[in-house]
């Protein structure tokens, strides 16, 4: 398990690195949110991130996330939390118990069946978007987003708030910027505000691309057990 020093120590380095890739660019850091990826992360790690400044976390599964919240719900530390795995249609009720947004929303399907679950208020989602049509990627096709956005966001019980991708893993970097791009441009189309897109090896061209959430796992909480 990381220790605090260190754990500190990398939170201010991300920041640091992200208010510099905003300013390249001439944005605000204020306006980008870290997502601490926290697969496998322990609960005592979540509960110093959230006290070093750390006030989102995503978790792949939804049983792993409910452990963790109960735990942290003790210690009277409620951060926000997004699903950013891949989430089953049986996992939907859960799911929408537990977490403040869904990232991963890859079929009208889902969406609607978390429709039909969010009785209480509007949940947030975001349409996830398989950007380089990679085969065993989830994610609407480009070419697809317009179409589902069109017929989902008349479900009152949904509030899109924008589109997610999961980038391939390039060595070098600038290679994955046209798919940043492309996401950017599709998302400016259907007029929505978020884009959650960049993890450990390339959140700064994200961000110089026009991310509002990168989501961070290694580069905070060291390489996953």
């Amino acid at each position: 398990m990381i220790n605090e020093n260190t754990l500190a120590e990398n939170i201010r380095s991300i920041k640091a690195r992200i208010e510099q890739a905003a300013a390249s660019c001439g944005r605000n850091s204020s306006a980008i949110t870290i997502v601490g990826a926290t697969k496998t992360v322990p609960v005592e790690t979540i509960h110093a991130a959230f006290l070093s400044g750390i006030n989102h976390f995503g978790e792949n599964y939804v049983q792993e996330a409910k452990s963790k919240k109960d735990l942290l719900a003790k210690l009277e530390v409620k951060p926000t939390w997004h699903m950013i795995g891949h989430l089953q249609t049986n996992k939907v009720k859960n799911a929408v118990e537990l977490f403040d947004a869904i990232e991963t929303v890859n079929s009208v399907r889902l969406a609607e069946t978390i429709a039909g679950k969010a009785i209480k208020k509007p949940m947030p989602i975001m349409l996830q978007v398989n950007i380089t049509g990679e085969t065993g990627k989830f994610g609407f096709a480009p070419k697809e987003v317009v179409n589902a956005y069109k017929t989902l966001k008349a479900l009152p019980e949904l509030s899109i708030t924008g589109l997610m991708t999961i980038a391939p893993v390039l060595a070098n970097q600038e290679e994955v910027r046209p798919f940043f791009r492309r996401l950017r441009q599709l998302r400016d189309s259907l007029g929505l505000h978020e884009l959650s897109m960049g993890m450990t090896g390339d959140f700064e061209v994200a961000i110089q691309e026009g991310a509002t959430i990168v989501r961070i796992g290694r580069a905070l909480f060291g390489q996953r057990r």
